[in-house]
């Protein structure tokens, strides 16, 4: 639902609603693509990784140089997304092989030394593979590409 319509990749802070906050549907950042993916299902987790992040701010990254909570941006960086998978005992193990992951797992890649991405596995195989495609906004809107493989993948998680 997004591809073609997020179509401005935009990672800045603003200040959202709370709970069920977003920036316009137009723009956005990786993370965006998930948490509005999540929304279509009804789990907010604009609110669920606050809240999270409210009782236990500890055990979250400080990579942003965080130091409180804030439900305007805790959703909004992929640190936080896979911190919270991987606290709700979503994360699965190490499997590269294409089979492994299946619609609706969510993949995180390392793009640099600390850049991280994050995006969506799609319905859709690419075609002549077992592949399917990712959805993600790495930079020019969200897309849907054969993307899986071409970064270093860091987490994947199955809710």
């Amino acid at each position: 639902m997004q591809v073609g319509v997020t179509i401005i990749y935009d990672a800045e802070y603003v200040r959202l609603d709370y709970p069920n906050g977003d920036v316009p549907i137009e723009r956005g950042a990786c993370t965006d693509v998930v948490v509005r993916a999540f929304r279509a299902i009804g789990i907010d987790l604009q609110v669920r990784v606050h809240e999270d992040m409210r009782r236990n701010f500890a055990l979250y990254p400080k990579d942003w140089g965080a130091t409180h909570p804030d439900s305007n941006i805790d959703h909004r960086r992929v640190q936080n997304l896979t911190t919270y998978f991987a606290r709700m005992g979503k994360q699965l193990r190490a499997n590269n092989s294409d089979e492994a992951f299946l619609p609706g797992d969510v993949v995180a890649w390392r793009l640099g030394s600390w850049m991280q991405h994050i995006g969506i596995v799609s319905a859709e195989q690419v075609a002549g593979t077992r592949r399917n495609y990712m959805i993600h906004n790495v930079g020019a809107g969200t897309q849907r590409e054969d993307v899986l493989h071409s970064y270093e993948i860091i987490g994947h998680y199955r809710w």
